[in-house]
């Protein structure tokens, strides 16, 4: 599961697990890795913050997030009330999907510091890996009143109205995100599923719902990447691709009518 993750002072790849919700400056897409490992020699003593959180950061690059959290540590110890650390700590143990203790960090974070956005955003996406979906979008709807230009954050909630099933919210938080970056969710699916599809009919309608996104903006090819995949996995409602107004111009497109001709079989589960 991928998510979009907003991270301050760094640039990484979800947040999304974070999705896990990369795109805006200093955001970073999250991927559930291997168990961890301790792997790395301890913190040296007489260390500096800076050059522990620094070393911190190279672990949880190359995924050795429990080295990493120990070093985050070490630079807490040496200066207290780190609010950047807090939000590293968090995404760490979010990775090892460690929730209740990635929880308490980035609500350590927002003690530290009520406006910081990316906190709330990823205490969000916490929340919505734990389908506690109704939480999630109060901590990303803060995260958006804070900061209402991160496409990640309309992205992640996005994906908390479509696990509620309240789909017009959703699409309109998504067509917002992809306003904001329109390849937001090319970089998502190539890395996995943005958003907890539990049935393949979610995942088939999800499919339907960003062939309309990408259709409305002018984007026929990833139109009918998405349109097509809707196909392959049986969206029952298919028929509403001759009446949604927002196809009305890739009706036109040969490529839709070879595509609708085909009758793309569904693919079995």
């Amino acid at each position: 599961m991928l998510f979009w993750i907003r991270v301050s002072s760094v640039s990484l790849l979800f947040a999304a697990l974070l999705v896990l919700p990369l795109q805006a400056q200093n955001s970073e897409q999250l991927e559930v890795g291997p168990p961890p490992l301790h792997r790395a020699d301890p913190p040296a003593p007489g260390a500096t913050p800076e050059q522990l959180e620094q070393r911190g950061d190279e672990l949880r690059e190359k995924k050795n997030y429990l080295d990493a959290i120990d070093y985050y540590q070490a630079a807490l110890k040496a200066a207290p009330g780190n609010v950047s650390v807090f939000k590293k700590i968090g995404i760490c143990q979010l990775l090892m999907q460690r929730y209740r203790e990635a929880r308490k960090n980035f609500e350590r974070a927002i003690r530290a510091d009520r406006k910081d956005d990316v906190a709330y955003n990823n205490l969000g996406v916490v929340y919505y890996e734990v389908h506690n979906y109704t939480a999630a979008i109060r901590y990303y709807e803060k995260a958006i009143s804070l900061q209402n230009d991160a496409a990640s954050y309309y992205n992640n909630l996005g994906a908390a109205y479509f696990g509620k099933k309240q789909f017009d919210k959703a699409i309109q938080n998504y067509s917002k995100a992809l306003e904001l970056d329109p390849d937001i969710f090319e970089r998502s699916s190539r890395a996995g599923i943005l958003a907890q599809l539990p049935s393949p009919e979610d995942q088939a309608h999800y499919d339907y719902v960003l062939a309309k996104l990408y259709a409305k903006s002018g984007s026929p090819e990833r139109s009918l990447h998405y349109l097509k995949k809707a196909m392959e996995e049986g969206y029952k409602d298919i028929k509403n691709v001759y009446k949604d107004s927002e196809f009305s111009t890739l009706r036109k497109d040969p490529r839709f009518v070879e595509l609708m001709a085909s009758k793309t079989p569904a693919i079995p589960d």
